[in-house]
């Protein structure tokens, strides 16, 4: 089989038309129409149906299995380039969530960076909903995400949990270090769903009568908005070590804690066997990093940032 005729099919399959993927691979039609024959005389069978008159082709029962097929084939042969011209290093396509991979993974690829490892990482940020998929479509080599969801092909492992905590400013309206949710001005709450048991209980405890003051997406963009002293969020314990980095804060215990955020390893059950040997090299660094990188969380006393 030839790569540009591979190329070519699954272009097609995205387009459903001759004509656009002329277009998009900057091509004549007959080339087109002569890589598509080429590949299914090579293949010994029909990939589209062939019929005048319609706008959109239509693949053939045994075209819609070989577009699996075709994928694996590009991702086998873009490995392979890999490795012909990075024979000593190992590359790792990693995926994560926004506030994971600004909490405890930043600090394990810095790790990883200065170190001696052999290891080059692709990094990629998305929704634990949307990692799934695109591992699924074997487009990152390993997952993290906080959301357990059942995919045919997708093993999934917990990895860690985490405690979430009430955080204030270094002027904490209460200074306490058990506090009740009652006690807080929803008003000024900084708010992000770190997960769905979480946003259950929030709901129950926090939005019976007011909405929070910012709801956000992003720990990056919560903690840039937070100017007011009067503000406060509930987090677990990775985010707010992260925010300790950088200004002070007064962290309580809550008498209705939330439920323990879990964050959960997802793999491919039918991995790459060019990347195994590089993801489970990985998961012995980051199991070393997980055992020695918690530390006691502060609690009743200002610390962080110049304290």
């Amino acid at each position: 089989m030839n790569l540009a005729d591979i190329e070519t099919f699954l272009s097609i399959v995205n387009t459903k038309s001759i004509t656009k993927t002329a277009d998009l691979l900057f091509l004549s039609q007959p080339t087109v129409s002569h890589r598509l024959s080429s590949l299914e005389k090579d293949l010994g069978f029909s990939l589209v149906i062939r019929q005048k008159g319609h706008k959109q082709v239509e693949l053939t029962p045994k075209g819609q299995e070989f577009i699996s097929i075709a994928e694996r084939w590009i991702s086998l042969w873009k490995e392979t380039q890999i490795l012909q011209y990075n024979e000593d290093r190992m590359l790792l396509t990693i995926g994560c969530t926004d506030s994971l991979n600004n909490t405890v993974m930043a600090p394990f690829y810095r790790l990883i960076l200065k170190g001696e490892y052999p290891l080059d990482l692709k990094i990629e940020t998305h929704q634990s909903a949307e990692l799934y998929s695109i591992l699924s479509e074997h487009d990152i080599d390993i997952g993290f995400v906080y959301h357990h969801l059942n995919y045919k092909n997708i093993i999934s492992e917990k990895l860690f949990q985490e405690k979430l905590y009430l955080v204030q400013s270094d002027q904490p309206a209460v200074p306490q270090p058990l506090v009740h949710t009652n006690e807080l001005d929803p008003t000024m709450e900084l708010f992000l769903a770190w997960d769905d048991h979480y946003q259950i209980w929030h709901d129950r405890w926090l939005t019976a009568s007011f909405r929070p003051h910012i709801a956000a997406d992003t720990i990056t963009l919560l903690d840039r908005l937070w100017e007011d002293p009067r503000h406060w969020m509930i987090a677990p314990i990775s985010v707010i070590e992260e925010l300790a980095r950088f200004r002070p804060i007064y962290v309580s215990e809550l008498k209705n804690p939330p439920p323990d955020r879990i964050c959960y390893k997802i793999k491919h059950k039918f991995p790459n066997v060019t990347h195994e040997r590089t993801v489970s090299y990985f998961e012995q660094l980051l199991d070393d990093y997980l055992a020695a990188h918690w530390q006691p969380i502060k609690v009743g006393e200002v610390w962080g940032g110049s304290q």
